[in-house]
């Protein structure tokens, strides 16, 4: 099965809670047409349902031309200061009119907590099916159930081209030798040691400005900035207790020096369109490379390696 995109991840998402929050709003709006004309009563009933609301941080009723009718309800009492609010240029009731009778908003970030926010709205309805009103919810996001766990990026190649000023001004530089450039044979070794024997998931050379990024399995959180100085001193195994190469990889341990044997020939294969950084994660198995020409590529380590060298100037599109 294909791993969704981020995109359809939020979609599947925003069904769930679809279904998880619009019966209990449709219920609460069929108890609203009697006492449409009666803000005391309406907003004692919104009080009265609101704990049966799950989630909800505002609850409200609209009339027909979506002016707000009662205060805001919420968990901790009434806010007048939304009564005879016009709503009906927000966004998320421009998408219900006329399409359905509920309606749940794109995230968005509220006026007041600016905090990420949903919407959601119920049409209130007569014995004759008139639309006469609007029930409104609103939610928290960070508040929402999760139901779908972590989103899980796809791993396949990807591209981002970076700032057209420097792509347009690619042939007028020219690759300069660093300290790396010179040290490549003591600095590929020494993180390949690394990641093998001391517990480095995620390596990033940046070969133009003579410095390494490396996140160690047993503290993911933080990461750690080598100079050049220390990426050629092999005494620095000595800071990074012995570990053995994680379970946890999916790169086979034999392919880590192939992926950066091929950093070292993008870096030398042009003196225009150069390799300017590179990473590796053995965790995900992705290489994410960063070139002349400030595009940006991610992609699996396998993929890298079949590439070859004469499919990243095609791929670069300079």
């Amino acid at each position: 099965m294909d791993t969704p995109t981020l995109k359809q991840s939020v979609n599947q998402q925003r069904e769930k809670l679809t279904l998880l929050l619009g019966k209990a709003l449709l219920k609460l709006a069929k108890c609203c047409p009697p006492i449409m004309q009666l803000r005391i009563e309406l907003e004692a009933l919104l009080e009265a349902e609101l704990p049966n609301i799950g989630y909800c941080k505002h609850l409200y009723v609209l009339d027909a031309q979506g002016v707000q009718v009662t205060a805001n309800i919420t968990r901790t009492g009434q806010d007048l200061s939304h009564f005879a609010r016009n709503r009906m240029t927000r966004p998320y009731m421009q998408e219900i009119i006329g399409h359905t009778d509920f309606k749940l908003s794109e995230a968005y970030i509220s006026r007041n907590k600016k905090r990420p926010s949903l919407t959601a709205i119920q049409v209130i309805r007569d014995e004759s099916g008139e639309r006469i009103g609007f029930l409104g919810a609103d939610y928290d996001l960070r508040e929402l159930p999760g139901s779908l766990g972590v989103y899980q990026e796809p791993n396949s190649w990807r591209q981002i081209k970076g700032d057209p000023a420097i792509r347009g001004g690619l042939f007028l530089q020219h690759r300069t030798e660093s300290e790396m450039d010179r040290q490549l044979d003591m600095v590929l070794p020494l993180l390949q040691e690394l990641i093998l024997e001391h517990g480095v998931f995620h390596g990033k050379l940046h070969f133009s400005s003579n410095r390494g990024t490396i996140w160690l399995v047993d503290n993911p959180y933080s990461y750690r900035i080598l100079n050049i100085e220390e990426l050629c001193d092999p005494d620095i195994c000595l800071a990074y207790p012995h570990m053995p190469y994680t379970q946890r990889a999916i790169v086979p341990a034999q392919q880590i020096m192939p992926v950066f044997n091929l950093f070292r020939t993008l870096r030398f294969a042009d003196d225009n369109i150069y390799l300017r950084a590179g990473s590796l994660n053995v965790c995900n198995g992705m290489v994410a490379l960063n070139f002349s020409c400030d595009g940006s590529h991610y992609l699996p380590y396998d993929e890298f390696l079949n590439n070859g060298v004469k499919f990243w100037f095609g791929a670069l599109g300079v």
